[in-house]
């Protein structure tokens, strides 16, 4: 069986399939590509047993055969070269030669046979996203979500489907964010729990794309397809949290703002909070926004004014200033609203301009306690 190829292609299809292999593996053979060739088409797989992916990729040959490659060895050596075309030939000896135009090179391959089948989906529902709206929803949630191993259904992303549009959702429990298009719509009412690290790699790749993806699921996988690429994922077992039971409906106390001044000054504040609470107080009276963070044990402490658009009453509400950031840093807005309710009810953070037509991204950051 031989192929040839260009050098800085296959890289960069590699590289991608890469970030699916673990570290440390339970099977000696998922540190391995599985490389199928079926004459013009070569298909290279990685996986890690819950997510595998595979891309179709376009070499030169008349060849059938299949066999498994080890990853970080023909990663390390394909760095090295500069674009030429490479001949990959699989001898008898179970080794497969690599030629370059300076020389050649050897590698241990295993029969493709060991290499784990990947999953066929039964009857599965499907999906068109583009791909641009995914990956905008995937960056815009997947900070959010928890590290929890005893509460594995928080360590992902909630998608819902439905003919309405489609809802993103991550929480931790103590920030949550929700993701929402009216402008893309499913066929049929649907969800399922996306684990991050699949998600992650999708992010990776679906920012340079303009193709549509076709997402095709069941109850207990979810397949991505788009351009030359196939990601299918195991789903998160487990029912999601009722998020809209925690969103608070009346609040009466909306406080309009600068988005990047707000952030440069929580972010200077911080710095003077306490190193485990990371607790900022925000106090609002009138037009004026008064940021403060103290820490006791260090006789630390900042203070900072702003003029802001207020309208409710007077208030002090205490929030963690690492959620606080992560929100602001997240959305792209120039200026933005939060709304309260009460000193210890969430307060809901949102963009006021910057958003597409059919998109709406609503924030919720849980506050701590004052000790006035």
């Amino acid at each position: 069986m031989k192929f040839i190829v260009s050098s800085s292609y296959l890289l960069k299809q590699l590289q991608v399939l890469g970030s699916v292999i673990n570290n440390s593996n339970t099977l000696p053979i998922l540190d391995n590509f599985l490389f199928e060739l079926n004459s013009k088409e070569l298909t290279v797989s990685s996986s890690d047993l819950e997510t595998t992916m595979s891309a179709l990729l376009e070499i030169e040959s008349t060849d059938k055969g299949s066999v498994a490659v080890p990853a970080k060895l023909l990663l390390d050596i394909l760095k090295t070269f500069p674009e030429q075309p490479l001949t990959f030939t699989v001898e008898e000896n179970s080794t497969i030669e690599i030629s370059s135009n300076s020389g050649k090179y050897a590698i241990a391959y295993a029969p493709g046979e060991e290499f784990p089948k990947s999953i066929l989906l039964e009857e599965p529902s499907t999906t068109l996203v583009p791909a641009e709206v995914l990956n905008i929803a995937i960056s815009k949630t997947i900070f959010a979500a928890g590290n929890d191993d005893l509460r594995p259904v928080m360590s992902g992303v909630f998608f819902q489907f439905s003919s309405e549009g489609l809802i993103f959702v991550a929480t931790d429990a103590h920030k949550l964010v929700k993701y929402a298009r009216t402008d893309v719509k499913a066929s049929q009412v649907t969800d399922f729990i996306m684990p991050k690290k699949p998600l992650n790699i999708l992010k990776s790749i679906l920012g340079v794309s303009d193709a549509e993806v076709k997402i095709d699921y069941n109850d207990s996988n979810a397949t991505f397809s788009f351009e030359n690429y196939i990601l299918t994922c195991r789903l998160i077992d487990g029912k999601y949290p009722n998020y809209e039971a925690v969103i608070p409906k009346e609040n009466p106390n909306k406080l309009l703002i600068d988005r990047v001044q707000f952030l440069n000054s929580v972010r200077r504040v911080a710095i003077f909070s306490n190193k485990t609470t990371h607790q900022i107080r925000l106090k609002i009276a009138g037009a004026e926004l008064n940021i403060s963070a103290e820490d006791i044990d260090y006789s630390n402490k900042a203070e900072e004014r702003l003029t802001c658009d207020y309208q409710g009453e007077d208030m002090q509400i205490g929030f963690n200033s690492r959620f606080l950031l992560e929100m602001l840093n997240n959305l792209q807005s120039d200026e933005i609203q939060l709304e309260m309710s009460m000193p210890n009810r969430a307060g809901i953070l949102t963009p006021v301009d910057g958003l597409d037509e059919g998109e709406t991204v609503t924030m919720l950051v849980m506050p701590v306690m004052l000790n006035n």
